[in-house]
């Protein structure tokens, strides 16, 4: 069989799940071999938990510093890549949750990198996840949907490494996605770094702490809807099949991580898992019971 042909029938039988519990502790933190994903985007996580690093000539950027007992086995995979901590100009963060941000402390005093939240997540950074153990941080920018990062200065230099940033508030209201444009070969690809649009333990009826949480999946929906791209990277592994992709990794072959339609099929599948869970907590509830107005739609 050709291998291109073959390898692309494979990725046909990939299944997209919604469903997104953070992986068992022990696969968290049990450390993996970096590699090359595509363009100058390497991974640099654990087993279980995903963390990105973009280089370029200007710096490079970390994408999710994971949970802080991991540091070193992320920082070791940075090294293996050949490339240095202190060219780490950014750290970005997709949630404000142990998983994602617990490391953010450890990374900013091993790099002096500045961390990018969202208006919403940087309180909790800045001190509300210290009673889920997470160290307080200070935010050095916070941005907004639609905000873009370019680690050039574009009125001086044109090009770089730009990110757009992506409010999409569903498992926490401070929750961004990012998209950066990336090239292989001739071609040119949009990766989007999803911060995920499950549902997992949420309460979606009744919620006092968050009365607006089904509205926030609504926009999320609607937000992922009006993207494009090409390379769907999330937090957790599992999410994007990475173990299966990655085995696909071979010299001359079509890039598995290249699958167009494979994040709105995730997108699609999480939406429906929202649905269903939606009328499910609300069947199992007194008739009675208060809810948000778009939660008795």
């Amino acid at each position: 069989m050709n291998k291109i042909v073959g390898i692309a029938a494979f990725l046909l039988t990939f299944g997209v799940s919604a469903h997104a519990q953070a992986p068992a502790p022990d696969i968290m933190t049990r450390p993996t071999e970096p590699f090359k994903i595509i363009g100058d985007l390497y991974y640099v996580g654990t087993e279980g938990s995903a963390s990105y690093l973009v280089t370029s000539p200007q710096g490079s950027v970390l994408i999710d510093a994971g949970l802080a007992e991991t540091v070193p086995l992320v920082e070791a995979n940075i090294a293996k890549l050949g490339f240095q901590l202190a060219d780490i100009k950014y750290l970005f963060t997709s949630r404000a949750a142990p998983d994602r941000a617990g490391g953010l402390a450890q990374f900013k005093k091993d790099t002096g990198a500045q961390i990018v939240a969202s208006a919403l997540d940087k309180p909790l950074l800045e001190g509300g996840l210290a009673a889920r153990g997470v160290d307080a941080v200070k935010v050095d920018r916070v941005v907004g949907d639609g905000d873009k990062l370019n680690l050039v200065d574009s009125k001086i230099n044109k090009g770089g490494v730009l990110f757009v940033a992506h409010l999409m508030p569903g498992p926490t209201p401070g929750c961004t996605s990012w998209t950066l444009p990336v090239r292989e070969q001739k071609w040119n690809h949009t990766v989007i770094f999803d911060c995920g649009a499950f549902v997992g333990d949420n309460r979606l009826v009744g919620n006092a702490e968050r009365p607006g949480i089904v509205e926030d999946y609504q926009k999320t929906f609607a937000a992922a809807k009006n993207l494009i791209a090409d390379v769907f990277l999330a937090p957790y592994p599992d999410m994007f099949k990475m173990t299966d992709k990655r085995a696909l990794i071979h010299e001359g072959w079509l890039n598995p991580f290249i699958r167009a339609g494979e994040f709105h099929a995730y997108v699609d599948a999480a939406e429906k898992d929202f649905k269903a869970e939606l009328a499910r907590q609300q069947q199992a509830v007194p008739a009675n019971a208060a809810a948000s107005p778009a939660a008795k739609k």
